[in-house]
């Protein structure tokens, strides 16, 4: 397949490190009218479908991220398909965070006759439809899937995030450079792909800079990590690596804090939610996250999205009660408009021309340029936003661009 050659066009300038303070949504629908038929007022439409957890563990995130498509369509809630405007109608299902019932989820968007899907918050339950989207030949956009499976060794599921060998290696890089780090303890979820794989890529790369790596896994439902911070601290690890849920974190922080653990605290995309922020405030910790987008990095659409998330009670409450742009926001606005250029270059609502439409798009969203490379459909991103929770103001504080050397 052709693809793209535009490249990332993000700052790539490095500011001091901040060490020392460092369900179905609204705008759903559970039609199953076909992808460009005729609204109630005789306009054509064209369905996206929404593939994202509302509950479960990774269910504010999943929220989040929905946010981010809910408002592009109030933005843009047409798009001019081969010469025709259509109403773009959001189809979402809650995926549950679960890799058993996802597929049926992904199932429902099928039967709705959607023309492409966004999502999901959470690479195993992406992995988990994949074949459902494949087999009824649907076009999937992920939006912070980073595990490399999502699209490897396929063509019909693409991404618009960096993946997790590149934010792995980006946090041991950190880890050794800010922190001079030469012990790590990392902690992953028993059989969670996103969990145990960026775990995976950040304990390549830090035994490959000559640290040492003491590594545990908690199971499913677990919610008492006091022995962990124990084996942690016992240990005299210099950085504790734990790449898991919001859920899982918000018990970690907690408990950490219990303990008197002053080890920084690493973690790739799934921290970056006000739901840290908030487990953080007030104590003595230390959290550093690698992210897509830092708040402040688009003012107009920080500004335009607050606005409407202060406007509308339910968009407030699925944001965590406050209106902290969260980097998964960002990512699922970005990837409402690639969808819609994918629709525009393939001149149809056929999901089969969206997918070879798909290849050539490029798009410069809120979060740099987006564009998919040749062999998996992989979004070609090289940096990373790192930032810190400042525990005094509950708010993330910027710490660098980085990049892999």
């Amino acid at each position: 397949m052709k693809k793209r050659v535009l490249s990332l066009a993000m700052a790539a300038v490095m500011v001091g490190a901040m060490l020392a303070g460092c369900s179905k949504s609204d705008g759903g629908s559970a039609s199953g009218d076909s992808g460009d038929s005729g609204a109630a007022d005789g306009a054509k439409v064209v369905k996206i479908g929404v593939y994202e957890p509302a509950s479960g563990d990774n269910g504010a995130g999943g929220k989040q991220e929905v946010l981010g498509m809910q408002y592009a369509n109030e933005v843009a809630p047409t798009v001019e398909i081969g010469g025709e405007e259509y109403t773009v109608q959001l189809e979402i299902v809650d995926n549950e965070s679960s890799n058993d019932k996802g597929p049926s989820a992904a199932a429902s968007l099928v039967s709705a006759k959607v023309s492409v899907v966004l999502g999901s918050y959470g690479s195993g339950v992406s992995i988990a439809a994949s074949d459902v989207f494949k087999d009824a030949g649907i076009p999937a956009i992920g939006v912070t899937c980073t595990n490399p499976q999502v699209t490897e060794g396929n063509t019909h599921y693409f991404r618009i995030c960096f993946l997790d060998p590149f934010q792995g290696t980006v946090l041991a890089n950190f880890a050794n450079e800010n922190f001079e780090a030469k012990t790590a303890y990392i902690l992953t979820k028993l059989g969670d792909d996103y969990s145990t794989g960026l775990g995976h890529y950040f304990k390549t790369a830090f035994e490959g800079m000559n640290g040492t790596v003491i590594e545990e896994t908690f199971p499913e439902n677990n919610s008492d990590f006091t022995s962990y911070i124990t084996s942690a601290k016992n240990a005299g690890a210099d950085v504790f690596f734990a790449p898991v849920s919001t859920e899982a974190a918000a018990l970690i922080i907690e408990q950490a804090a219990a303990q008197g653990m002053t080890i920084p605290m690493m973690a790739g995309d799934t921290w970056d939610s006000n739901v840290i922020l908030n487990a953080a405030k007030g104590k003595d910790v230390q959290i550093y996250v690698t992210t897509f987008y830092q708040e402040g990095g688009n003012e107009e659409f920080d500004k335009g999205i607050k606005e409407w998330i202060n406007s509308n009670s339910t968009a407030k409450a699925n944001n965590g009660g406050d209106d902290t742009v969260s980097a998964v926001t960002a990512m699922g606005y970005d990837s409402y408009f690639v969808a819609l250029e994918a629709l525009k270059a393939a001149g149809s609502t056929d999901p089969k021309a969206v997918n070879e439409a798909l290849w050539k798009v490029t798009y410069s969203g809120v979060s740099g340029d987006i564009a998919f490379d040749s062999t998996n459909g992989d979004a070609m991103r090289d940096v990373a936003y790192v930032k810190c929770a400042n525990t005094e103001t509950g708010a993330w504080d910027f710490v660098a661009v980085q990049g892999v050397k």
